[in-house]
């Protein structure tokens, strides 16, 4: 009868493991799994001075660059930490709210991600953040740690295990061992800076002017780490506006000006590798040349990175099956096996 009774305790928990990222929140609830995926974009009103939320996510994202004077749409964290304190705190009452469907809800416990670089300051935004939304408890966890354990590699175990997570604000590179992160690097270079490169790039060879959504699409479409045989090939069409004439225009663009557009991104994504492996023990490096390099992240499905990485290392690079969701499932694992990596948790303060 307890274990019936536990299992309807489980199915009503309020849990909650949320991957706050730059581009993207996921949302894991304990005994559910993953029920919330949404851009991390707010639109605000404004009304004799003061800011009013007017939508979040999907319905929001959709406004950017299309807005007129009185509405905003923006994205209240930035190169992974928190950028507009009370808009992140509103945007996560909305996923909170929206994830339980009814108002009045118990205070959920949260286990929330930060990048393994953010510092005390940026830290005790987030978790103030999660507190300001009704939160009764909150325990963070370092992103590359829930992205190996979402990735399913043995960080509890004696062995060495090395993880790329390309967010959309930040990389993190981590090694790992025994539940512990033993060297970790976090660079401010995502998926944000390769639609910045890409607008950048074809602002100065073809003279047209595009917005993020575009860039995005463009890196999603076309998107290449590195020109191929087939890269001048792979094209697409895209619009924007001549910055000469002030006219909308279309231009075809290939694959090959794409991955040069990205060159300086990769190399950086790719130095940042090398120096964790150039700072990692002999032993822990033998592990990670017998097991491999695991990516993850939505940058890691950017065509051809991973070779990119494995020829710049020379140690195999493999991307993770569920790269996308890595980091939000591992953090929903840690909060449903709380026992077992409780030392993950412990480790934050």
């Amino acid at each position: 009868m307890s274990g019936v009774f536990s299992k309807f305790w489980g199915m009503l928990s309020s849990d909650l493991a949320i991957d706050l990222g730059t581009a993207n929140t996921l949302v894991y609830v304990k005994g559910r799994g993953i029920v919330l995926s949404e851009p991390s974009v707010v639109a605000l009103g404004s009304h004799q001075g003061k800011r009013h939320v007017l939508a979040v996510g999907e319905e929001a994202k959709l406004m950017l660059g299309r807005t007129p004077g009185n509405i905003q749409a923006i994205r209240p964290l930035r190169d992974g930490v928190i950028a507009d304190f009370e808009v992140a705190e509103e945007m996560i009452k909305y996923f909170i709210r929206k994830v339980h469907n009814r108002r009045g809800f118990v205070s959920p416990r949260i286990v929330i991600c930060v990048p393994s670089g953010s510092t005390a300051v940026e830290r005790r935004a987030i978790q103030e953040s999660a507190e300001g939304a009704g939160a009764r408890e909150v325990f963070l966890v370092e992103e590359p740690m829930a992205a190996a354990i979402g990735a399913g590699l043995p960080v509890t175990e004696p062995i060495g295990c090395m993880v790329v997570d390309i967010g959309g604000g930040t990389t993190e590179v981590a090694v790992l061992s025994l539940g512990g992160i033993v060297c970790a690097f976090s660079i401010r270079v995502g998926g944000d800076k390769m639609d910045e490169a890409i607008i950048s790039y074809i602002r100065r060879t073809h003279n047209l002017l595009i917005g993020e959504a575009t860039a995005e699409r463009i890196k999603q479409n076309i998107g290449a780490a590195a020109i191929s045989k087939d890269s001048h090939n792979v094209r697409m069409t895209i619009k924007g506006r001549s910055l000469s004439a002030g006219v909308p225009h279309e231009i075809e663009i290939t694959q090959a000006q794409i991955a040069e557009s990205l060159f300086e991104v990769v190399g950086s994504i790719a130095d940042a590798v090398k120096t964790a492996l150039e700072n990692t023990a002999p032993e822990l490096s033998a592990d990670i040349v017998d097991h491999g390099i695991v990516m993850t992240g939505g940058g890691a499905l950017l065509g051809g990175l991973a070779g990119v990485i494995h020829q710049s290392t020379g140690v195999p690079v493999a991307v993770s099956e569920h790269a996308l969701h890595c980091v939000v499932l591992g953090t929903g694992r840690i909060l449903e096996e709380t026992k077992l990596f409780n030392g993950v948790l412990a480790s934050m303060y």
